[in-house]
């Protein structure tokens, strides 16, 4: 049978990935979120940077990471400055300072562009998972399990919970694009 719990987990996973990749666009203000996509090469693999230091907010323009083996803090920085974030590190001892620019117009309409694309993205990790439940469904009726009746009703049914989580995708992106643009 479908299940159309694992289904509606399966697309709320899509839009928890969302929210963590908004979380990491810069709106003006400083969050230590904006952080999380920082991988840094350390011990000889890739560690996010979470793994490697703390993160704080010691000023609304200000990120702080105190690094806590001595020997990461310059692949800290060169983390920081590679991750395509527009940020400018300082390393001051352990500690890795960066002071968050301005956002330009042009800067802002950029990060919107990036917002889109992932919620683009996320549209199509729900509308695979709506695929696999079609798919199975199909395989349900072809099988003899359930009916033409019931193959229509539960695809509706997979249509709608597809349609809601569109929906909520549309929400957030219109939500984060206001953010950014708020000057």
């Amino acid at each position: 049978m479908l299940d159309f719990d694992e289904l509606s987990r399966r697309m709320d996973g899509a839009l928890k990935t969302l929210a963590q990749e908004f979380s990491g666009l810069r709106t003006g203000r400083a969050s230590a979120e904006l952080l999380d996509p920082v991988q840094v090469e350390a011990y000889g693999s890739m560690m996010p940077l979470n793994q490697v230091g703390t993160v704080t907010v010691p000023e609304p323009r200000m990120l702080a990471v105190q690094v806590w083996d001595k020997s990461l803090v310059k692949a800290v920085e060169k983390g920081i400055a590679s991750a395509g974030l527009g940020l400018n590190p300082m390393a001051d001892g352990q500690l890795v300072r960066i002071t968050l620019p301005e956002l330009t117009e042009e800067r802002r309409k950029e990060l919107v562009k990036v917002a889109a694309k992932y919620a683009e993205q996320t549209r199509v990790a729900v509308r695979n998972v709506r695929r696999d439940g079609m798919d199975q469904l199909k395989k349900l009726e072809k099988d003899g399990k359930i009916s033409e009746d019931e193959h229509r009703e539960k695809s509706d049914k997979v249509q709608k919970l597809t349609d809601d989580h569109i929906a909520k995708i549309d929400a957030m992106v219109a939500q984060k694009e206001k953010d950014i643009l708020k000057v």
